[in-house]
Order: structure tokens, then C-alpha cells, then sequence
């Protein structure tokens, strides 16, 4: 029996709110992470959604997908690590729509490199795109939501976070781990004025930005190939999908996890607690 046949709808986890999404884009038409979450959002009831993307371009594609289901997203190009357009956006998002109850940071990259290695200004990109911009996020949203009685911030770490991967990729896996770390004793400064703060850290996910990006050329270009050792790695034998990752933004950014704060809820399929598992028992 579903609530339709009992002659009531379930409630929508977000009726009402307004949520910005730094990093609701990705190249091409393709969905990722963040703009998955942005539209689970706006059909999870979200009154509008606010997309922030350094593309342009891909936050307007995103709030038009949102817009062609009848929902309210307004787009905005946004430098994360730029602490003047942070404030800027949330001073806007406030005049204009009167608070802010949900903030979901989507940003990161990686580049490639072990401490040997790594090229010292792209750690420091690294670090400021993923480190720095959720700080300056949280540094101006925080006390708006505390003004307005409270609020949810969901920062998207990684499994790089907890473990190695098998390539180095040093500023990748420092700034993950600090996200974490930050996101949990942020939770904790601000859980008696009504504020939670959670992670997410996926694992393995099937996305634009790996297909695109530069793990394909270690299987030769070939991406089928990729696919198929990346879900060979993943005990539940496959790899995620952004969904998997926009469904958990919205249990944490929502009251059904009301009592939840300073977790990092590990969206992997298993990843980290059996690396390696089924090409382990394809040899044996």
C-alpha cells in the first residue's frame, strides 16, 4: 500500500526550503554529484534552488533542468574560493528569499602527485578549491541559518579521505581528510544553536567527470574497460550513481535525520571495508 492509497501523500524532506548548491554543475548534459542533488533536491520540495557553479554555463543547464520540472532554481557563476563572491551570494540569497536553511558543497578535484611529487601550486589549488571553499561557505551561511533557528550543511568529502585508492594523489587526499575533520568539530561548535553539519564521502561512482577525466588514459582510452575494473573493485560489484550520492544529501539536508550531526555517512557500495574484494575471490 503506498500513502496515495491511503488518501495522503508523504511529505516532500525539503516543502519549503531554500538550498544553494556550490558546484551544481558539470560539463556537458551528463548529470553528476551536484547536479543529481540539486534536482533531488528541488523535487524533494525545496521552494527554490539555488545552483553555483565557476561554470556559468553548467549552473544555467542545471536550474533549466530544474526549472523543466516545474520547480524554482535560479543559476549563479561562483569563484568558491573567492571569499568576496561567497559573501556576496549568500547577502543576495537572503535579500532575496529571506533565509537559508540548506548548503551542499559539491567542489573538488584532484592532481595528481605523492608529497615527492606533487606540483606545489596545483597542491595549493587543491587545497583552496577544496578546503577553502567549503570554509568560506560555511563561514557565511553558518550564522545566517543560526539567525533564522537553524539549518543543514552537507559538505561532500570522499573515500580518499579514509584510504589510500591505489594512485598518489597527496593534496586529494589531505584535503578530503581535513573536510572531514572539519565538518565534525564545526558540528559540534554549532549543534546547540541549531545548525547540523554533515559529510559525505562517495566512493566509486559512475560519473562525467571520471569519464572525462584523467583516469581513463591509465586503461588506454578504453572507457568500457575502466567501467568494468572500477566495478570489479566495488564489493556490491558495481559503482554508484550521482542518485545514490543526491539521496543521501537529502536524508542529511532534511529532518528525517534531525538527530544526526558530525557524521560522515560513506556512500561506496562497501569500498573501504573490502578493497580489492572480488578480484581477491575471482583468484581463488
Amino acid at each position: 500500500m503506498t500513502p496515495d492509497d491511503l488518501g495522503h501523500r508523504a511529505p516532500r524532506q525539503l516543502e519549503g526550503r531554500v538550498a544553494l548548491v556550490v558546484g551544481a554543475g558539470n560539463a556537458g548534459t551528463g548529470i553528476g554529484n551536484g547536479r543529481a542533488t540539486a534536482i533531488a533536491f528541488a523535487r524533494e520540495g525545496a521552494a527554490v534552488v539555488v545552483c553555483a557553479d565557476r561554470d556559468a554555463d553548467a549552473a544555467a543547464h542545471t536550474a533549466a533542468m530544474i526549472a523543466g520540472e516545474g520547480h524554482t532554481a535560479e543559476a549563479v557563476r561562483l569563484d568558491v574560493t573567492a571569499q568576496p563572491e561567497v559573501r556576496a551570494l549568500v547577502e543576495r540569497i537572503v535579500s532575496h528569499h529571506g533565509r537559508l536553511d540548506v548548503l551542499h558543497n559539491n567542489v573538488g578535484f584532484a592532481a595528481p602527485g605523492g608529497v615527492v611529487d606533487v606540483d606545489l601550486d596545483r597542491w595549493d589549488a587543491v587545497m583552496d578549491a577544496n578546503l577553502r571553499g567549503a570554509l568560506l561557505t560555511m563561514r557565511h551561511a553558518i550564522p545566517v541559518m543560526v539567525a533564522g533557528g537553524g539549518g543543514s550543511v552537507v559538505n561532500i568529502s570522499s573515500t580518499a579521505g579514509l584510504r589510500y585508492t591505489g594512485v598518489p594523489y597527496a593534496a586529494y587526499y589531505a584535503s578530503k581528510a581535513a573536510l572531514s575533520h572539519l565538518t565534525r568539530t564545526t558540528a559540534v561548535e554549532f549543534a546547540a544553536r541549531g545548525v547540523r553539519i554533515n559529510s559525505i564521502a562517495p566512493g566509486m561512482m559512475r560519473t562525467p567527470m571520471v569519464e572525462r577525466g584523467t583516469t581513463v588514459a591509465r586503461y588506454g582510452g578504453d572507457t568500457d574497460a575502466m567501467w568494468a575494473d572500477r566495478n570489479r573493485k566495488v564489493p556490491m560489484g558495481r559503482q554508484g550513481t550521482p542518485w545514490d550520492v543526491a539521496d543521501a544529501a537529502v536524508f542529511l539536508a532534511g529532518d528525517r535525520s534531525r538527530y544526526v550531526t558530525g557524521i560522515e555517512l560513506v556512500v561506496d557500495g562497501g569500498v573501504t571495508l573490502g578493497y580489492g574484494l572480488r578480484d581477491h575471490e575471482a583468484r581463488t
